[in-house]
């Protein structure tokens, strides 16, 4: 019998939409209608829903499969602003799966560049309701009830659920998210929404019931040291966990299992290494802007720097409850007529 391929770590082909406010590089999707392709190895050609279907928990891990079944539950999206985005807000877990039967958008935003003149705008500066902002999302005015924030390089932002959000300016942004298509546009600012941006039946009227209008505040929580050394954990949640890592010298994992890891370099070089008989390893190039997914089989690698002063973000997800709605054995089924 032929021995079974092991999985290894795989980047993927950049998806780029383009709208009047900049564009967006899907760098992982597994949304239906954006479905990432393997770049490299023999696995190259093949969607990351493809792989998931055929490799199931030898992908994700065996607790993050029991909860998601066969989608991969993390979205990585290359944000280019030069201009003013949409406002939009997303709906929690619960909200969307009893409405839409889809995820919610748990959100990081991790700010790579920002000009002078670039600003994100994230919740309300005080206290408002539906009536006050359905009225300033209609005439274009709501940004004055937006709380505004002069974002900088390596800043680290949670987005929770029922928040409503946009950038402006010259800025990038590095957007982690649950996979999720449930972004609401809220107020296009007197411009034509791109047909290819938003689901038209996702409505301002549909989200005014779960939009947070208590004034927002950034919570800067302490979180314990990551878990590489000399790691710094950026956000603990249940649907996405982020570290930054300073990658100085060569750092070797080892892990009896669990769940994948999911590596986006915002700064320099690294080399993913994974060990082979007789000291030999397959060295696998992961470059600024790059992200790169480490299944979760693949139990023994090393993080090698290339160049100087490298970033990586390590996100991954740790479920310890299963979702009693998802059989991840059940095959897929379209719904009857």
């Amino acid at each position: 019998m032929e021995e079974e391929k092991k999985l290894y770590p795989f980047k993927f082909c950049t998806l780029q939409d383009d709208y009047p406010w900049g564009s967006e590089e899907f760098k992982l999707a597994d949304l239906g209608y954006r479905d990432s392709l393997v770049r490299e190895g023999w696995l190259a050609g093949n969607s990351i829903s493809e792989v998931m279907d055929t490799y199931l928990d030898r992908v994700v891990g065996d607790n993050v499969y029991e909860y998601y079944g066969r989608q991969f539950p993390v979205c990585v999206r290359l944000l280019r602003v030069q201009g003013r985005m949409p406002l939009r807000v997303h709906p929690d877990d619960e909200t969307a799966a009893q409405r839409y039967d889809f995820l919610g958008k748990e959100k990081i935003w991790y700010v790579l560049r920002a000009g002078k003149d670039a600003q994100l705008m994230v919740g309300f500066r005080r206290d408002t309701d539906a009536t006050e902002v359905y009225a300033k999302c209609l005439d274009g005015s709501v940004g004055e009830l937006l709380n505004g924030i002069a974002p900088h390089p390596g800043q680290c932002l949670h987005i929770p659920a029922g928040t409503p959000h946009a950038a402006s300016g010259d800025v990038e942004i590095l957007e982690l998210a649950e996979s999720s298509p449930m972004d609401f546009c809220l107020c296009a600012w007197g411009e034509e929404v791109h047909p290819d941006e938003f689901d038209a039946s996702l409505t301002l009227v549909d989200a005014l019931d779960f939009i947070d209008y208590k004034k927002f505040t950034d919570k800067q929580e302490k979180h314990p040291a990551g878990d590489a050394p000399g790691s710094e954990r950026l956000a603990d949640l249940p649907q996405l966990r982020l570290d930054r890592i300073a990658l100085r010298d060569p750092l070797q994992i080892r892990r009896e299992g669990g769940p994948f890891l999911l590596y986006s370099c915002v700064r320099g070089g690294a080399s993913v290494q994974l060990p082979l008989a007789g000291g030999q390893s397959l060295d696998f190039a992961l470059r600024a802007g790059e992200t790169m997914l480490v299944p979760a089989e693949c139990l023994e690698f090393s993080l090698v720097p290339t160049e100087r002063d490298t970033v990586l973000l390590e996100n991954t997800v740790i479920r310890a409850d299963a979702d009693p709605y998802i059989n991840p054995a059940a095959a897929p089924e379209l719904p009857e007529e």
